[in-house]
């Protein structure tokens, strides 16, 4: 049948995946580097991505294509739902992966200290719930001013602990709340260090924790820190949830 649809331009296309998550239907996947529609089936073709290409790369046509299939659609989001959650933003640049920090060699022990970050992504939006580094972890969630504060983070709390990051304020707190507790239930994580600033919108990383922890079920040590603006520990104590 001759209908509305879908066409995405692959010369102006620069696979950056802000079309992806407009499209409730899963249409659009980035593949090779390229936002592509999957299948015919799944556009709707009201074009409810094409504001949010940046490249103008994404236009509607009337062509020859298969009748969109609502149910179709639904069994297609539902199957791939753990594979959206690894690329929660259609970027290639948000899969998971495992990084191995290295002490710094002694002939550069005068520059500044390596990096003790071994996984990407960090933000809690992102993370995978599955993801491998999360497995018997002592996890830690940090607000994402900590390390802009912190001088010695890297050294003091992110060694040899994955870290989740979010801000409590400006983003979806009750996202929040189910994404960690979800991380929670599947990883039996072995303890959570909670970092946030001491101004007042930033406790609220500590309710978010609190809320998590109870709705997981999951039985841990957490802990609480509060950090100055000067990037001095305020206080840092067993948090009772």
């Amino acid at each position: 049948m001759k209908r509305n649809i879908v066409r995405i331009d692959e010369d102006k296309c620069n696979g950056c995946g802000l079309c992806v998550p407009s499209c409730a239907e899963g249409a659009i996947q980035i593949i090779d580097g390229k936002a592509r529609l999957v299948s015919d089936k799944y556009c709707d073709g009201l074009g409810a991505c094409l504001g949010e290409c940046p490249q103008n790369a994404i236009s509607i046509e009337e062509r020859d294509a298969d009748a969109f299939d609502e149910d179709a659609a639904k069994e297609h989001v539902a199957r791939t739902r753990e594979v959206k959650d690894a690329l929660a933003c259609g970027c290639p640049g948000s899969w998971a992966r495992s990084l191995s920090p290295q002490a710094a060699p002694a002939e550069a022990a005068h520059d500044a200290p390596p990096s003790q970050l071994g996984h990407w992504p960090v933000q809690l939006h992102l993370v995978p719930t599955n993801a491998p580094y999360l497995t018997n972890a002592d996890l830690l969630l940090a607000a994402d001013c900590v390390p802009f504060a912190m001088a010695d983070f890297h050294t003091r709390f992110l060694r040899g602990r994955p870290v989740v990051v979010g801000c409590p304020k400006l983003d979806d707190a009750q996202y929040y709340i189910e994404k960690l507790a979800e991380i929670l239930k599947r990883n039996d994580v072995h303890s959570l260090t909670v970092v946030h600033m001491e101004v007042p919108c930033c406790s609220g990383l500590s309710r978010i924790a609190a809320a998590a922890v109870r709705a997981s079920g999951a039985d841990i040590p957490v802990s609480d820190v509060t950090i100055s603006i000067g990037g001095q520990v305020l206080a840092e104590c067993a948090a009772g949830f």
